[in-house]
């Protein structure tokens, strides 16, 4: 099958690299991808927006609860779900598997992926502050420093660079080459932030 609007779920497997016809290096991040069913459609009528539902990560029915049981229909079950926006969902065929072969080399797509998490960080690390005198009578080596007024306002604005959850967030690498497909694994030209786990990618071809 193939769709304008491209996309597909995978696993980030790390990083390797091939060698171009032209002997150079080239780094690449490897997505295998997982098996993709459309699942559902949904529509503007219906739901107020159109997309279509991708389920992957097939798993035996004895690994789902009951509540989630009566989403399938068939002998096929998921343990995951994932919704793509698309202008015309009915174009996708129901139960139709989502191949690999669908994307093309050399051309651009955008990755979705989730940042290694840091934990609660203090402001230096996660805003790039500067620290304070390191001589032996300073009292502030890496403190935040003032953050608010005195009377007026009298509080702390919000949007404050303070100490925080750093990471941990969903952030979309743009525009990455498809440098190769073999089987079910992608090769993407350059780095894929975040650990080995889930990514989504999407693109479309002209």
């Amino acid at each position: 099958m193939t769709f304008k609007k491209k996309f597909i779920v995978g696993k980030k497997l790390g990083m390797t690299q091939i060698v171009a016809e032209s002997g150079e290096i080239i780094p690449v991040t490897v997505v295998r991808a997982y098996d993709n069913y459309i699942y559902r459609h949904k529509t503007i009528e219906k739901d107020g927006y159109s997309s279509v539902v991708v389920a992957y990560d097939s798993v035996n029915k004895n690994r789902i609860n009951k509540p989630h049981l009566g989403q399938f229909s068939g002998d096929l079950y998921f343990k995951h779900f994932k919704e793509f926006r698309v202008e015309s969902p009915l174009s996708f065929e129901l139960q139709s598997v989502i191949d690999p072969s669908i994307f093309v080399c050399n051309r651009r797509y955008d990755v979705q992926s989730k940042t290694i998490g840091r934990g609660f960080t203090g402001a230096i690390k996660a805003w790039n502050h500067q620290r304070g005198p390191m001589s032996h009578g300073s009292k502030n080596h890496r403190l935040l420093g003032s953050i608010g007024q005195a009377t007026t306002p009298g509080r702390v604005k919000k949007g404050k660079k303070m100490h925080t959850r750093y990471g941990n967030e969903t952030v979309t690498a743009k525009n990455l080459e498809l440098m190769k497909i073999d089987g079910q694994h992608l090769f993407f030209k350059g780095a894929i932030p975040g650990k080995m786990g889930t990514v989504f990618v999407t693109g479309v071809d002209e």
